[in-house]
């Protein structure tokens, strides 16, 4: 079911995704374009299970895309939201001194990139015919993660209200999904590496199996996995993985 764009703002959850997952199975579930965010969450997620405290001024919100029998690949929407999450910032950002040299920047499969630094994420969880889309950005203030550099908009002297810029979001992901769902995956796949990393730069892949890969970023297939250029010149696909962009500049 669907339904124009609404936006419900909490003061405290334990997670925007946890919530919306136990809606779905009440008498009245969210309708797709609905919105939940939260001034707080103590029990946010990331991928691969890591715990993701969000602090009061970040955006913290979760939607949900109900899937219809002719839509692309479910776990496609990642790009999706990794568009709406670049445009929304960019948006945040322009008009800003010297934002142009900042380096905004999508890393595959679900993160934004400012300055080389993680400035938002995202996490997709499946429901029956329902996935929800739960999207992180550092707004204010970003978290101290042991694993990777952080950054906010307010470190580069970046001021963003929160409900302005859920506002912006919520209609940059409704024009995205628009197209992905009526342009195609070939439309997403072009829109997200306009706004990826330059092809060629050098990265690791860490595999769920403790393989670790080294090679080139050579794109994304037509599925939307991640393309490896190993060093004998052969390309892998990546569908699933920890990817770090070594060196070098992100963009083109």
């Amino acid at each position: 079911m669907t339904g124009e764009t609404s936006i419900e703002y909490v003061d405290s959850v334990g997670s925007t995704n946890a919530e919306l997952s136990a809606r779905l199975r009440s008498a009245r579930p969210p309708h797709e374009r609905a919105w939940l965010v939260a001034n707080r969450q103590d029990a946010g997620r990331g991928r691969l299970g890591r715990e993701w405290h969000d602090g009061a001024g970040n955006f913290m919100g979760s939607t949900v895309v109900v899937i219809r029998p002719d839509d692309p690949m479910p776990q496609t929407l990642a790009l999706v939201a990794g568009i709406a999450v670049h445009e929304a910032v960019s948006a945040s950002l322009a008009g800003s001194e010297g934002h142009d040299r900042l380096g905004l920047f999508l890393k595959w499969p679900n993160d934004v990139l400012l300055g080389g630094a993680k400035l938002a994420g995202i996490l997709l969880e499946k429901f029956d015919d329902t996935v929800i889309v739960g999207i992180g950005v550092n707004l204010a203030q970003a978290p101290d993660l042991p694993d990777r550099a952080t950054v906010a908009l307010a470190d580069h002297g970046v001021t963003v209200l929160r409900d302005r810029f859920a506002e912006n979001l919520a209609a940059t992901f409704a024009k995205n999904l628009a197209a992905w769902r009526n342009l195609g995956l070939n439309h997403i796949i072009a829109a997200w590496t306009a706004r990826g990393p330059a092809i060629g730069i050098p990265v690791r892949v860490a595999l769920s199996d403790a393989e670790t890969l080294h090679g080139y970023h050579a794109g994304l297939n037509p599925d939307g996995a991640l393309r490896i250029r190993l060093e004998d010149g052969t390309v892998r696909a990546i569908y699933a993985g920890e990817v770090a962009l070594l060196g070098g500049e992100l963009g083109d």
